[in-house]
């Protein structure tokens, strides 16, 4: 079996699965954020009406409405702190970060679990070596919260194997990108993509962590990373909490094994209207923005304020752009602060936000008229997802989103590289 089969054999008592096979599951975490928090919580104290099975394992981020701009949204928060008390889950409360980065952060994901959520990247925690999927928020009521339990079919896998060396000025959100657009949007429908090769095993975790970020984008159930030791080195220093690691037996079988060399990359940009229309940055070089952004669930991460800055060392904000920056958790700030970071880029006209899911949707910030434009590290960028349906979002590494900042267009970071 592979990895994803034992996890859910082991959490569904049986000694073995195969694709196609429904299981239910135990469930170890269920992670919600402010606006699906409050109507999971609706259902399940209005329609299911059953106590909470296993509180410690629901963890609830309030990363969208993380400054309420009106009574409304603050109404909503008051409520999700009531229901929070009411049951006894944890709560993490306006501030601390995004959901995924705040689910990780405090050790509630670990190798060798099932973690459910609300939001569709939910996938991105198979990066620790977990099966994670995202779930509606009825079956977190219905199921999961009363019992502890959730149901699957078993996905075939496939194995995106991959090798090389990155260029300077490219970096493993480019690669991402790239993979997005080749592996096409619903090219992998209900699969379980396992992402190895020499490649990725060179890469840190929170390098790491880009690649079941897409699951979702290319339509299937869940990605993920055997974890080796760096995963445990990582969630170990998070949380003494016991796991149990799992990898997939060697002579694993894989529906497909696409194997793919990323070398010869160029600096890749997400251009609109879906994810899937990736381009060399040179193809969009020029395109001129007024926003710039890092942040997101894909990132907000210490390395890209590290990137960020090798661009911005020395420079400016371009006249007419707003950057914004994002911290992906508290503790993700802190550690730019002791590196200087957060000087360096508030020096260069960047703006720090509150560490939360940043201009995601819009609830708080970012917001764009018709005629405006964002570059961003952010996951998805349809049309309407930051305010006007007509504005434009595209998608890029935290080195091309800050030499587009200074550029005051979409630029190609390798220019301020040399």
């Amino acid at each position: 079996m592979n990895m994803i089969e034992k996890i859910l054999a082991r959490a569904s008592g049986r000694a073995a699965v195969a694709p196609g096979d429904v299981v239910v599951a135990n469930v170890d975490c269920l992670l919600l954020h402010d606006l699906s928090g409050y109507l999971t919580g609706k259902v399940f104290e209005e329609q299911v009406k059953r106590p909470m099975r296993y509180p410690e394992r629901v963890v609830m981020i309030f990363d969208h409405h993380f400054s309420p701009p009106n009574e409304e949204q603050a109404v909503l928060l008051q409520k999700n702190r009531g229901f929070a008390r009411r049951h006894g889950i944890h709560l993490f409360d306006c501030g601390n970060g995004n959901t995924h980065h705040v689910g990780v952060q405090n050790g509630f994901i670990r190798p060798g679990t099932v973690v459910v959520g609300s939001d569709s990247h939910t996938p991105i925690h198979g990066t620790l070596g977990c099966f994670a999927t995202g779930l509606g928020n009825d079956s977190h009521a219905g199921t999961v919260m009363p019992f502890g339990k959730a149901w699957f079919r078993v996905p075939e896998a496939i194995q995106v194997r991959l090798a090389g060396r990155h260029k300077p000025g490219v970096t493993p959100r480019d690669a991402v990108q790239w993979l997005i657009s080749t592996i096409g949007e619903g090219g992998a429908i209900y699969k379980a993509l396992e992402f190895t090769g020499p490649y990725i095993r060179e890469l840190g975790v929170w390098d790491r962590w880009l690649f079941p970020m897409i699951t979702v984008d290319v339509g299937a159930k869940c990605g993920y990373i055997e974890p080796d030791e760096k995963t445990i080195a990582l969630v170990r220093s998070l949380t003494d909490r016991p796991f149990d690691a799992v990898t997939g037996d060697r002579d694993s079988t894989y529906e497909a094994v696409w194997d793919w060399e990323i070398s010869d990359l160029e600096p890749q940009v997400t251009c609109p209207p879906t994810v899937g229309n990736v381009k060399p940055v040179g193809a969009v070089a020029g395109a001129p923005i007024q926003w710039a952004e890092l942040g997101g669930h894909g990132g907000g991460r210490i390395e890209d304020m590290r990137l960020a800055a090798q661009i911005m060392r020395g420079r400016k904000v371009a006249p007419g752009v707003k950057f914004n920056i994002v911290p992906s958790s508290r503790a993700v700030f802190t550690q730019a602060v002791r590196e200087g970071l957060v000087e360096l880029l508030h020096e260069a006209g960047a703006t720090w936000f509150p560490a939360s899911t940043g201009s995601n949707q819009a609830i708080n910030m970012g917001a764009m008229a018709a005629d405006e434009a964002m570059i961003s590290t952010h996951a998805r960028n349809f049309p309407g997802r930051n305010g006007s349906p007509e504005a434009k979002m595209y998608l890029a590494s935290a080195l091309t989103v800050a030499a587009s900042a200074v550029k005051g267009g979409v630029a190609d970071p390798r220019e301020f590289l040399l």
